[in-house]
């Protein structure tokens, strides 16, 4: 018996009558007095559809789309249908303006379908991107420059067209992507709204939006993130994704609330320009030596400190991939998991899955070496600790401003000092300065000022690099190839303390930042300011940028004779004294 498959049939006849359909309302409305409206090409506001309850929305056969201060847009199938009027009898009595518009029942369920976004607080597919991604493509095939953003932004600033926010996310995030930007920040002030983006650690100001965009941009960003949308008082935290055609985006969204409104800043993590090489890090060659052998341990824990966006968890992936050899089991508890890594088992944290609970349950998996995202209070520093002294391998990070500061800080934090000289192999201290742009850095011949605070610093550098009277030293001028700001990328700067016998010894007795410092000069490994003058020195860095980072020794007039200063200005001063 032959069968015949009539679901091709049957979804034509669905979509010719849809089309029949549209056509008779947008020739209907103007007769009935209201203006037509496709809903499939607006961009719907999600607090303007939680203002209505969906069982009321089907019921009255109408939806609100949008709103401003006290006017609303309603769409209905039939205005003249009594309970639609009804409906909109009891809107009004809240005294609410309305701007009443007609439209198909398409165009009813094209809207509903954005109930079951708001149940969930998260986008229809929870963490995927709902744009169309091959619009972001083609606008980042005309953005070179951060100028190109910015013109491109301005543009959809003057039209006015259902599209406009979905416009403005496109072109936000394909000028971050061209431009690798790090981060995205839209911050409200009581005049305007600032969107800045973060180019090699330094914040640009690429556009001022205005409050109706700003509005809709942040309900829209908050249903993507998967945030709670009508929660405005209160800091929440969220993420989602998005693919670039083989590359995968994945946003970390952070909103505050603040005076002039909600404050959000998104992170942009493309794990596939991710480089976890111990080679490309540009680790100086005495500290690269010291990480290599204490890696090759079996135990202990290995700790990267440095304020936020100083690369500690790039290094920390990088430390764990040279670690990652057949035979070794490893896992990690991040928040969140930003760079997937093959072969390695990684967990993120949840509202029970904690740090603490989360490293117990990894110490059940018979692991050989841990990553802990961070270790933040005295729970996870204690089952940190007891992991690297139970034959494990532990990783992990501190908020510290130097490697010296990790070890009072987890004293602080309520460990006893007496257990961390057989708990930590090394703290390593990091920061990113910028790189000087190839194509356009400038040569100048160093002053003696110049000169003698180079000397100065790398005086005491334990492997005391060779330095010519005539230094040439190089600035940043700015080209096109680096956005005119005279610098392209970035590179680490680092510091190390091992814990040895005399380190341990005075971590003990006087924990202060300074003796321990003293204790570890022995070591010989140069400390974030001797490797930054020395990137100075050989041109990769300058000396503004460098200043701008950490913070550098006071520089005198004069170095070689700081006493004669000294002396001259006493004798400055004497003379204007009355006798």
């Amino acid at each position: 018996m032959i069968e015949f498959d009539d679901k091709s049939t049957n979804t034509k006849v669905d979509d010719l009558r849809r089309s029949e359909e549209e056509k008779l309302i947008q020739a209907l409305a103007p007769q009935y007095g209201f203006d037509y409206i496709n809903l499939h090409g607006y961009t719907i506001n999600p607090e303007a559809l939680i203002l209505l309850p969906e069982k009321k929305s089907r019921e009255g056969k109408l939806v609100i789309f949008d709103h401003t201060h006290n006017l609303i847009s309603v769409a209905a199938r039939n205005p003249n249908d009594p309970i639609t009027i009804q409906i909109l009898e009891s809107i009004q009595n809240d005294r609410q303006n309305i701007n009443l518009y007609m439209c198909s029942t398409d165009s009813l369920e094209h809207a509903w379908k954005r109930y079951k976004d708001l149940v969930s607080t998260s986008a229809s597919k929870k963490g995927v991107f709902d744009i169309n991604t091959d619009d972001i493509a083609k606008i980042m095939q005309g953005i070179k420059t951060k100028e190109d953003a910015v013109k491109k932004i301005k543009n959809i600033g003057t039209i006015n067209n259902v599209r406009r926010i979905t416009e403005t996310i496109e072109t936000m995030f394909a000028g971050a992507i061209s431009l690798s930007a790090s981060d995205i920040h839209i911050e409200p002030e009581e005049h305007t709204i600032r969107m800045r983006y973060r180019l090699d650690g330094v914040l640009h100001d690429i556009h001022d939006i205005d409050r109706y965009v700003y509005e809709r941009l942040m309900s829209r960003l908050k249903l993507l993130s998967g945030m709670t949308l009508n929660k405005r008082l209160e800091a929440q935290d969220g993420r989602f994704t998005f693919k670039i055609g083989e590359r995968e985006i994945e946003v970390r969204s952070s909103v505050i609330p603040g005076a002039s409104g909600e404050s959000i800043v998104m992170r942009l993590l493309d794990p596939s320009v991710a480089s976890f090489s111990i080679d490309k890090i540009d680790l100086n060659p005495i500290i690269k030596k010291v990480i290599e052998e204490e890696l090759k341990k079996p135990n202990g824990l290995f700790i990267t400190t440095g304020p936020t966006g100083s690369g500690k968890t790039t290094a920390l992936y990088t430390f764990l991939k040279e670690t990652h050899k057949e035979g070794v089991k490893i896992i990690t508890i991040e928040n969140p998991v930003e760079y997937k890594v093959e072969g390695i088992v990684q967990t993120q944290t949840g509202d029970d899955y904690t740090f603490a609970s989360g490293l117990r349950a990894i110490l059940r998996q018979d692991p050989d070496i841990i990553m802990v995202g961070e270790i933040r209070d005295h729970e996870v520093a204690e089952t940190a600790i007891h992991a690297a002294q139970t034959g494990h391998l532990v990783f992990s990070t501190l908020h510290t401003n130097s490697a010296v500061g990790g070890f009072p800080r987890l004293i602080d934090l309520g460990i006893d000092p007496r257990i961390l000289g057989s708990s930590i192999n090394i703290i390593i201290g990091q920061r990113l300065v910028r790189r000087l742009c190839n194509h356009c850095k400038q040569t100048y011949e160093a002053d003696s000022k110049d000169l003698d605070f180079i000397k100065t610093i790398l005086s005491e550098h334990p492997a005391k690099p060779n330095i010519p009277e005539t230094l040439v030293l190089y600035k940043a001028v700015g080209c096109d190839q680096c956005g005119q700001s005279g610098y392209s990328g970035r590179v680490g700067i680092f510091e190390a303390i091992k814990m040895d016998e005399a380190v341990e010894e005075v971590v003990i007795r006087d924990p202060r930042e300074h003796i321990i410092l003293e204790a570890a000069r022995p070591q010989g490994i140069p400390n974030m300011i001797e490797d930054g003058i020395q990137k100075v020195a050989e041109g990769i860095t300058s000396v503004e940028e460098l200043e701008r980072v950490i913070e550098l020794p006071r520089r005198k007039k004069s170095i070689n004779n700081p006493q004669n200063e000294t002396e001259a200005g006493d004798d400055l001063f004497l003379a204007h004294l009355v006798k």
